[in-house]
């Protein structure tokens, strides 16, 4: 078999994988996880052989005539580098994990079918992304993983969270979309082409027109789709979802496709440096931003969602400054950690009933409890932060790396304030992101109070699946120096000015939130949550079905509650507050879309209802009277019809009378 017909398959399996589900989910029960696992599974290992083959060599194309379209054809087109087949293994392992993962965490849900059906078609369409050569084809799978998203995070849809959830990715992410196809059809005019190597030909000979306007056309699409300021917001939301969901999407799939697209024609980018300086803006206020406001959230998956922001941004910023190796090796290696801290998030809910840190704080005896989890996820959080050896140090010192580069000038077409703005904001965001990840680790692992309530063993596919993502976190970067052959050839290799810098900031942000830790560990043993909690009634548990089918906190809204034993708070001081709610920038949105497009449909309701409405009943009762008027006439008596017609007559006489003496 062919290097090419091995690739159709890769995301050909998950999708017939969903067909059937969905076709046999009802009829056959017992066929629902193995086509859920197996063509996920098999797809993954298909995507190992086509990068093995492909050997970080010359790109392999394959295209066929799709349709005919007049003067820019679409074609059925495969571009296979080393990009696309090193991200398409990612997508296929974090895949075949999550559904292997789901099989036990949604064991009793009534749903599973269509969900594992959902999860397959979402790994098909981001597989359709990784290897299409045609923006077109690429353009059908993004917006699947659109639709795909809109289900899977609304999954709990009884609950209002989930509902508002998914729509808020719909939208947000749509209005990204909108700007994205004008600019792809724009793109397609100047190059003649919707063929990725045509358009990169073109970028090449100054064929294109207009690259600062497609390329800002673009990234508005890539800011909704990789939660880049400002359209980030439905990310955090989106954590209504099931954990393995929010897993899928912040690893491998959705997420990743912007930075990924910009990855693709990185060259278009480069050919306009306000484009650059527009990107790099948006990936440090996107960076900092998402780490401050991870600090103060008390929900332990919105930590998460608000560190997946933060980490895109450390890929946009290297695309920013040119270099899109360090910026899929950073996205591969966060796929990786990421993926194994969210699953192993469901495992700690799972045991500790609750989403809440504050509630965690307040358990004695979680780690013994779940040490798969404790393991594996004390080395996922290291390689978040950021420390070596672990695989986020060599992909994140690749990102300030570059950025070095570009500062110093030595980057070609760069502009050198590009290069300080994403290196400034880098180190910043790097000893952020090293003290929310201790922060959360020792709020979730060292609490201080009563045993945490034992609800069982964790199914050994839970556990399983977080040793399997343990090892590319634990050696991925390992492998950074033979990684380049995949990379167009350039250095992964960190530098040492930025390795000193980076691990120093991430130290100094661990030492600083485990001092204010210590101060406040007394106080959360000794402070009551429902004193701290929004709402002192809440019940002081929440059984774990409750808590997983709901995934609301099991003590009530403690976010924006003054809790003095965080020490996310000791540290922010007043800044908390804002930071918890994102930085209002949900009510800015409110304030200018929401409550204004809500204003204006409730205008045209009632002119719809008092104006529209009126005129139509108007025109049906007019022939409504008439027709009772006539009705009533009908009286069935011959005299009564002789004296009208007697009537009638000697009007219309004296009518013709006058008439004729008028005239």
């Amino acid at each position: 078999m062919s290097t090419t017909t091995t690739a159709v398959l890769v995301p050909l399996l998950p999708f017939l994988g969903a067909l059937a589900g969905l076709l046999t989910g009802r009829r056959a029960p017992g066929f629902v996880r193995p086509l859920a696992v197996l063509p996920t599974a098999a797809a993954a290992v298909l995507a190992v052989v086509v990068a093995w083959r492909q050997g970080g060599g010359e790109a392999l194309d394959a295209a066929t005539r799709l349709t005919p379209t007049g003067s820019v054809p679409i074609d059925l087109a495969l571009h296979l580098d080393g990009f696309a087949v090193l991200v398409a293994v990612l997508v296929g392992i974090v895949a075949t994990c999550v559904q292997a993962y789901s099989t036990a965490y949604l064991r009793d849900d009534p749903r599973y079918p269509s969900y594992a059906a959902l999860v397959s078609l979402f790994t098909a369409a981001m597989l359709l992304v990784v290897y299409s050569g045609d923006l077109m084809v690429l353009l059908v799978g993004w917006e699947i993983m659109g639709i795909c998203s809109y289900f899977l995070v609304g999954h709990y849809w009884e609950t209002e969270a989930a509902r508002t959830a998914s729509l808020k990715a719909f939208l947000v992410t749509k209005l990204g979309d909108v700007p994205f196809l004008i600019g792809i059809l724009a793109l397609a005019a100047d190059a003649g082409t919707f063929r990725i190597n045509g358009i990169l030909t073109a970028v090449a000979s100054g064929g294109i027109d207009h690259p600062t306007l497609i390329a800002l056309l673009l990234l508005a699409g890539v800011a909704g789709k990789s939660a880049q300021f400002p359209l980030h917001t439905w990310l955090p939301d989106a954590m209504a979802g099931p954990t393995p969901v929010s897993a899928l999407i912040h690893a491998a799939t959705m997420v990743a496709a912007g930075v990924y697209f910009v990855a693709r024609l990185l060259p278009l980018f480069t050919a306009s440096a306000a484009a650059l300086v527009v990107l790099a803006v948006m990936a440090a206020v996107t960076m900092v931003g998402s780490a401050l406001a991870a600090l103060a959230q008390d929900d332990i998956k919105r930590v998460l969602a608000y560190s997946t922001v933060g980490q895109l941004g450390y890929m946009t910023g290297a695309l920013a400054v040119g270099n899109r190796s360090a910026a899929v090796f950073h996205l591969i290696s966060h796929g990786a950690f990421k993926a194994l801290l969210f699953l192993g998030v469901g495992v700690i809910i799972h045991a500790a009933g609750t989403n809440s840190l504050a509630a965690m704080a307040r358990m004695g005896g979680l780690a013994k409890r779940i040490p798969d989890a404790y393991w594996t996820m004390t080395v996922a959080l290291l390689a978040l932060a950021a420390i070596p050896p672990f695989s986020g140090f060599f992909s994140k010192e690749a990102v300030l790396g570059a950025a070095e580069h570009a500062a110093e000038g030595d980057a070609t077409g760069i502009p050198g304030a590009a290069g300080w703005l994403v290196l400034t904001a880098g180190l910043l965001t790097a000893l952020l992101t090293a003290a929310y990840a201790c922060r959360l680790w020792l709020m979730a692992f060292r609490g201080k109070g009563a045993e945490a309530p034992d609800h069982g063993r964790q199914p050994a596919a839970m556990n399983t699946v977080l040793w399997i993502l343990f090892l590319p976190t634990l050696g991925l970067g390992l492998a950074a120096g033979k990684l380049p052959d995949w990379f167009d050839g350039g250095s992964l290799t960190p530098t040492l000015t930025t390795s000193v810098l980076s691990t120093g900031c991430a130290l100094a942000g661990g030492i600083v939130m485990y001092a204010a830790w210590r101060r406040t560990v007394v106080l959360a043993a000794r402070t009551p949550l429902g004193a701290v909690a929004a709402d002192p009634d809440a019940a002081p548990y929440v059984s774990e079905e409750e808590t997983i089918a709901t995934h609301e906190a099991a003590y009530g809204d403690i976010a924006a509650a003054p809790d003095p034993a965080d020490p996310g708070r000791a540290l922010l001081g007043p800044l908390h507050r804002h930071a918890a709610s994102g930085f209002h920038l949900d009510a800015v949105y409110s304030a200018l879309f929401v409550r204004p497009t809500r204003a204006a449909a409730r205008l045209a309701q009632f002119l719809d209802r008092e104006v529209v409405d009126a005129y139509v009943r108007g025109a049906g009762t007019a022939p409504r009277l008439l027709g009772e008027a006539v009705r009533r006439a009908q009286t069935g008596n011959v005299q009564t019809y002789l004296s009208a017609l007697l009537a009638g007559s000697v009007v219309l006489a004296v009518a013709a009378v006058l008439v004729a003496t008028g005239a």
